[in-house]
């Protein structure tokens, strides 16, 4: 019979592995971590009325922000690398991930502060107008999915995760050279990599022909090997491993106000890896606004997969799409 897995679902479920810990003491643990996590408002300066409503019990959409920064009250000249939209089904039989690139030419509504924003550019260009509030009204404004949590992604503490885990093991795209200090050579083909070798491996975009796609691609890609490893029986049978690695990861992030690490656990806890799906915003490629390289939207494609989102049918959805 094959062994299931309780998986990391992006990097919130990261947690889910507190399932295997099981009883009492398993959830009280989890309640200590909850306690221990960074915490920001990322909801109170969202006009309400430019919200989508939810539109399915039981589903959860929470988005994922990654940055080189765990401070999100400090967010001016910043950008977030990373921008990822989790869904998971109502029914929690299937999740899917959503990687948005960075450079993709949206519309960013007025910043809670009057001064930036109500223009069209770089979905990046949210955090540092505004930080999460504005970030997540100009996802919601850009998709039409109602976030319902945020979770931001240290991923320089990140690389602690990994080691953690004592490393993980990447399929290497083809032979590069890091353009960032100490320029690693990466050889391609599948290499063992610490947490430093691998968050500067997925950095990389220069060396690649179709760049922030090349970049967003290993993204996900190091997401999936996290999670494949993190849910190794090496990692949940051994109690200081686990300890480690979910010590870790709590350091590693902050979350919205209302987020609790239990509840979503229990929500989360029957997943396996082969639940979960990756995917990218629908895009036509490349293009030039204002004198700058952007990703533009593939809107009819990108309409028909959020609406799948919003209406919880992204199973029917990819059925008909792939």
């Amino acid at each position: 019979m094959r062994r299931r897995k309780r998986i990391l679902i992006g990097v919130l479920s990261a947690l889910l592995v507190l399932g295997a810990a099981g009883g009492i003491g398993g959830w009280a643990y989890a309640r200590s971590l909850n306690g221990h996590l960074a915490r920001t408002d990322a909801f109170t300066d969202v006009p309400r009325e430019s919200r989508p409503e939810p539109v399915v019990k039981g589903a959860l959409n929470v988005l994922l922000l990654g940055s080189d920064s765990r401070d999100p009250d400090k967010t001016s000249d910043s950008r977030t690398d990373t921008i990822m939209v989790l869904h998971v089904d109502a029914d929690h039989k299937k999740a899917e991930v959503i990687s948005i690139p960075r450079d993709t030419w949206v519309f960013v509504p007025t910043s809670p502060d009057g001064e930036h924003g109500n223009t069209m550019a770089k979905i990046n260009a949210a955090y540092a107008w505004g930080g999460t509030p504005l970030t997540v009204q100009t996802v919601e404004t850009f998709t039409g999915v109602h976030i319902d949590h945020v979770a931001l992604i240290d991923f320089a503490g990140f690389a602690q995760v990994v080691d953690a885990l004592g490393g993980v093991d990447l399929k290497i795209e083809k032979t590069i050279k890091s353009i960032h200090s100490p320029y690693r050579t990466f050889k391609k083909g599948t290499q063992h990599l610490t947490g430093a070798q691998a968050l500067d491996y997925v950095r990389q975009r220069y060396q690649f022909a179709d760049g922030d796609f090349s970049r967003e691609r290993h993204q996900r890609e190091f997401l999936q090997a996290l999670l494949d490893k993190a849910a190794g029986a090496g990692t949940l049978a051994n109690p200081v491993k686990l300890n480690g690695f979910l010590q870790a990861v709590t350091k590693s992030m902050t979350v919205d106000q209302d987020f609790d690490l239990v509840n979503t656990v229990v929500q989360l806890r029957d997943l396996r890896s082969d639940d979960l799906t990756f995917l990218g915003s629908p895009s036509t490629g490349t293009g030039d606004r204002d004198g700058q390289s952007v990703v533009l939207s593939d809107k009819t494609k990108a309409k028909a997969l959020y609406q799948a989102v919003a209406d919880d049918t992204v199973q029917q959805y990819l059925a008909a799409n792939t």
